[in-house]
């Protein structure tokens, strides 16, 4: 059943661009990889990686002259590495650092399909890719994550405890969450951030508009007010989820968190294991876990507004009413049923208390006639 389940969520999570946004081609003279339409620049590499599940996802590297810090970038659920290009190379010009990205499974020229387990090994191989291709070391790397990219973001931010810092961008609570105002975590939910960030040990910086119709802002300041070691976070008033890199003040602040994590101390500490490798995945959530109750606090479903025009091609899609509606009753019958079984049970163990006391009174005769 975990694997039905796992399959759903996906179909609310998960909208790669069709057809993709580049192709890659392969140079005759070089044989270097090219992402067609793009110009080839000498100072971007574009790559196919090769994945733990068995996929091979591409990527590219944007080198920034004398960097010492490499953001390690997971876009939103319905962009691809294309479509995000553009932003890739003016985030590494301005913010004077290295920079990655890479296509989940199943998007823009990564093959396979897109799945939750699966964007952990994708960016376990962009990771990997950094360490053993450009010798980057854990504690110069700051995981950046957009929206779903989120989760992939903070899975591998609990297993790296030498990380510089994590940046989360409009950042989802769980999958459960965005569609239904849960105030607990479920085995078949997918990327429980919620239960993933109080593990991270880093400094982390929250980006999230205040009028975001996608993801509530809700999300983002809960996620914040969970963080080990929070940094001041940027909440853009009236920014929506896909246009906060519009808002001049985005790029003030990240600039700003960077220099800041670049001056701090490295993250070295003997009592901590070695981080030369990637700590194992936990086991997977697609095995049955019982309901538990998480740190959510969220008390109010978010309001509904009208949406604007859309302003960037890689929104956030889980407004699907039709899809959102059916799952909705499936999770409301789930519930009628969790709650019968329940009150099934709290009536067996009124019975069987009622039973005990009528055998103790028995016993009880037993030794005054004996007496």
């Amino acid at each position: 059943m975990g694997g039905v389940t796992s399959s759903m969520a996906a179909k609310f999570a998960f909208f790669p661009p069709n057809p993709p946004s580049y192709k890659l081609i392969t140079d005759d003279a070089t044989g270097i990889f090219l992402m067609d339409p793009f110009p080839h620049r000498e100072n971007v590499d574009v790559l196919r990686l090769p994945a733990r599940r068995g996929n091979e996802i591409a990527a590219v590297y944007v080198r920034y002259p004398m960097a010492t810090t490499t953001v390690l970038y997971s876009h939103g659920n319905a962009a691809d590495i294309g479509q995000m290009y553009d932003l890739f190379i003016e985030l590494s010009i301005h913010l004077r650092v290295n920079l990655m990205g890479y296509d989940y499974s199943g998007y823009g020229q990564s093959s396979g399909k897109p799945s939750e387990h699966n964007t952990y090994a994708d960016i376990e191989a962009a990771y990997k890719c950094l360490e053993e291709n450009y010798g980057t070391k854990q504690e110069d790397i700051i995981l950046y994550g957009q929206s779903v990219g989120s989760g992939p973001t903070l899975d591998l931010a609990i297993r790296l405890p030498r990380l510089r810092a994590v940046v989360l961008h409009s950042p989802i609570l769980s999958g459960l969450r965005v569609m239904y105002p849960v105030k607990r975590t479920y085995w078949f939910d997918i990327y429980k951030n919620i239960d993933k960030i109080p593990l991270v040990r880093c400094p982390v910086l929250v980006i999230h508009g205040t009028a975001d119709e996608v993801v509530d802002c809700s999300h983002g300041r809960q996620l914040w007010e969970l963080c080990q070691e929070k940094y001041e976070p940027l909440w853009l008033k009236g920014g929506n989820h896909c246009d906060l890199e519009l808002f001049p003040e985005y790029l003030r602040h990240l600039k700003k968190f960077i220099t800041s994590v670049e001056k701090s101390p490295s993250r070295r500490s003997s009592s901590r294991r070695s981080t030369d490798r990637i700590e194992r995945p936990r086991r997977s959530t697609d095995c049955f876990e019982a309901p538990r109750k998480s740190t959510d606090r969220r008390e109010r479903p978010r309001k509904s507004t009208d949406r604007p025009e859309k302003l960037r091609l890689h929104e956030y899609k889980f407004n699907n009413m039709d899809k959102l509606e059916k799952f909705r009753t499936s999770f409301d019958q789930m519930e009628k049923s969790r709650r019968s079984v329940d009150y099934h049970e709290k009536s067996r163990k009124s019975i069987d208390q009622q039973l005990e006391r009528a055998r103790k009174s028995v016993d009880w005769l037993d030794r005054i006639r004996v007496g």
